[in-house]
């Protein structure tokens, strides 16, 4: 399945929430879905539909495709512990979400086109694949030469511009460009009030 690459806002408005980083979604300005029929879409969507479109959610959110997404749900359903909770943990703990999550780009595709150019590094050593997992303790970096980049000598101000906090689970030095991975993050810290997760966990396990 290929990576789409259309309107993000699309999606925001085809799952009825706002799933991407701009300051202004237009799911603000239109609630009804995409599309010639999308104003007039008002019937109750089926109990398959609903698990479908809140597993949707999770997938554009992150920017994942559906085979990387389902490796991601039996792996956490093998794991102990909630696997709703396992699931987003083990999203978050991706390279590419961490370089987000750190304040090092404004969005997750963004995040990802850094990693994938080789502009991050991992305990010192450069990583050019965005789902590289993290664990406590790794410290994902800005390469020296990437250090003076355009992009990155402006990044403190366009942080302060998108107001883009950084997670607590990860300590950042906005100086040294620098930011390591404290804990897993928290039930708390996952967000996962805005989605239900046992609608994802029936959907696979149908």
């Amino acid at each position: 399945m290929s990576r789409y690459t259309g309107p993000k806002c699309r999606l925001c408005r085809r799952a009825g929430m706002k799933l991407c980083n701009k300051k202004h979604c237009a799911t603000e300005r239109r609630k009804n879905p995409p599309g010639v029929h999308g104003a007039t879409a008002g019937r109750r969507p089926s109990e398959y539909g609903l698990r479908l479109r809140e597993k949707q959610k999770v997938r554009i959110m992150y920017g994942v495709n559906e085979r990387q997404f389902r490796r991601y749900y039996d792996f956490a359903a093998k794991q102990k512990g909630e696997t709703g909770e396992v699931l987003f943990q083990n999203l978050e703990l991706r390279l590419d979400n961490a370089v987000f999550r750190a304040g090092f780009a404004t969005t997750r595709s963004a995040s990802r086109q850094l990693v994938s150019h080789c502009h991050i590094t991992v305990n010192g050593l450069p990583v050019n694949i965005p789902s590289y997992p993290l664990k406590a303790g790794d410290v994902i970096a800005v390469t020296g030469k990437s250090k003076n980049n355009t992009y990155f000598k402006n990044l403190q101000s366009t942080a302060e511009k998108e107001k883009q906090p950084v997670a607590p689970w990860i300590h950042v030095d906005p100086v040294a460009l620098e930011g390591k991975v404290l804990y897993k993050p928290t039930r708390e810290e996952l967000g996962l009030g805005a989605f239900n997760t046992q609608y994802i966990i029936e959907f696979y396990s149908r």
